[in-house]
């Protein structure tokens, strides 16, 4: 078998051998308009159709994370579309974490031995703007905003919706693109054709977001270039720097029980509970009781769906796909590798049932296996991280890859810092924890035969 490369980056190449085509995409928000710029590339007349208002003119909506993990897959999409590095401008690269114990001691480990790789923390309202702002320039590209849908005829390809003067608007498609979220009514509409949805599975944990704000000098209080991690068994908070010195940062505790975001109401109760647990943090919180009372708790699930696609005339892409719990940081990531997937796909093909199928093919283990990769991180950052076993054995095994670069690489680095299928990734993993403890062992006979034959024991 040959060495793995996996730094290599998977040029993603989009043939145009289809006919141009009409396709409307219901949802403006990181991945539609992303979509829409790759589909116009090829001459495709493309609609987006947004339920919010232009982002870009009222700012960007609350509901949903401030800011997200970009990472190599994700900014490989971006490259394609040419805003690549207009994005990086704006990002916080983050090298490693930082774990805060209940003593005020802080415990720093990169994410990878080369230099430059990193995960970026990068604003969702300011990404969601930047890709309209491409999508608005291309050629053949219309964006609707304040636009609610009223029907989708997933058979036929019809969309009905009321515009922003609440007037009745029909458009005709050879494709519907399903690109709006967990909640997705393109995927309701295709799952009441023939039965696609499989559910979602939620967790018995929730997220609530609070703000560590920028010093007076407008410098960040904690290590600018880190994931903040305060592990504490089954709960956890972090927090990702921001360009304008803050941080945000997320809670993620169970629902109901004894530490739980049902047992911490009170102003009392929540002032007392942050200094037990989180005390290095309670003194750059000063609207700590504030905004816990006033933020939402957002439940967290994962999204399974049998198939992606409807025929030749509907497809889903991102979080209606393959919604995921956000603990690798990978859902904007995905849904970027589904565009260009989906891309790439329909530009082979003359025929769009063929086209979808082999999206399909290629894209549902994906969206299966980062379910599943996110759901395992999440265990390890809140149960693991504080354990000094752990990171021991994590260190281990860094140094292992560090000698045998071709054979072993952390699960973190083949999912943030390559373009490695994540199905592929799954594979890899279950051959190295079969690898890793050969080669361990085989490194620590190489180190005591030359001594135990230096002391005459063999």
């Amino acid at each position: 078998m040959p060495p793995l490369r996996f730094h290599d980056v998977q040029r993603i190449r989009i043939l145009d051998v289809s006919s141009k085509r009409n396709i409307t995409i219901i949802g403006g928000g990181l991945a539609g308009p992303l979509l829409a710029c790759l589909l116009a590339e090829n001459g495709n007349t493309v609609t987006i159709i947004e339920r919010r208002g232009d982002p870009r003119a009222l700012g960007y909506e609350g509901g949903r994370s401030i800011n997200l993990a970009l990472s190599a897959r994700g900014l490989q999409a971006l490259d394609r579309i040419g805003i690549k590095q207009a994005v990086l401008d704006t990002v916080v690269p983050m090298f490693g974490r930082m774990m805060h114990d209940e003593q005020r001691r802080t415990v720093y480990s990169p994410y990878s031995h080369v230099a430059d790789e990193a995960i970026n923390s990068v604003s969702r309202g300011r990404l969601n703007c930047m890709v309209l702002d491409s999508a608005e320039s291309m050629a053949g590209v219309t964006l609707a905003f304040n636009a609610t849908c009223t029907d989708i005829d997933i058979e036929s390809g019809t969309v009905r919706y009321d515009d922003e003067h609440g007037c009745s608007q029909v458009l005709e498609a050879d494709l519907i693109v399903g690109a709006d979220g967990a909640g997705s009514i393109v995927r309701q509409a295709m799952d009441a054709i023939v039965p696609i949805d499989e559910g979602t599975d939620f967790i018995s944990s929730g997220y609530k977001e609070l703000t560590i704000p920028a010093a007076d000098d407008g410098s960040h209080r904690l290590e600018r270039h880190a994931l903040h991690i305060w592990p504490r068994g089954h709960y956890m908070m972090i927090a990702l720097p921001n360009s304008d010195g803050s941080f945000t940062c997320t809670c993620f505790w169970p629902m109901e029980g004894p530490e739980s975001f049902s047992a911490v109401e009170s102003p009392d109760s929540i002032r007392d509970f942050f200094a037990v647990h989180f005390p290095d943090a309670v003194p750059l919180m000063p609207d700590l009781v504030r905004e816990y009372t006033e933020n939402p708790v957002g439940p967290l699930g994962t999204v399974r769906c049998r198939r992606y696609h409807h025929g030749s005339t509907a497809v889903l892409i991102g979080d209606a796909a393959h919604a995921i719990v956000p603990f690798f940081g990978q859902g904007m990531n995905a849904a970027f590798q589904d565009c260009l997937r989906l891309a790439e796909s329909i530009g082979g093909h003359d025929d769009l049932h063929d086209a979808l199928v082999d999206y399909d093919r290629t894209q549902r283990p994906d969206g299966d296996a980062i379910g599943a990769l996110s759901l395992t991180n999440f265990i390890e950052m809140r149960d693991k991280t504080a354990s000094s076993t752990f990171l021991l054995l994590q260190r281990v095994r860094k140094q292992l890859g560090l000698w045998f670069p071709n054979l072993l690489m952390p699960r973190y680095n083949l999912v943030s810092f390559t373009t490695i299928p994540y199905a592929r990734v799954l594979r890899i993993e279950a051959r190295q924890r079969i690898l890793i403890p050969a080669i361990a062992l085989g490194v620590i006979a190489c180190i005591a035969l030359p001594i135990l034959w230096a002391l005459d024991v063999i």
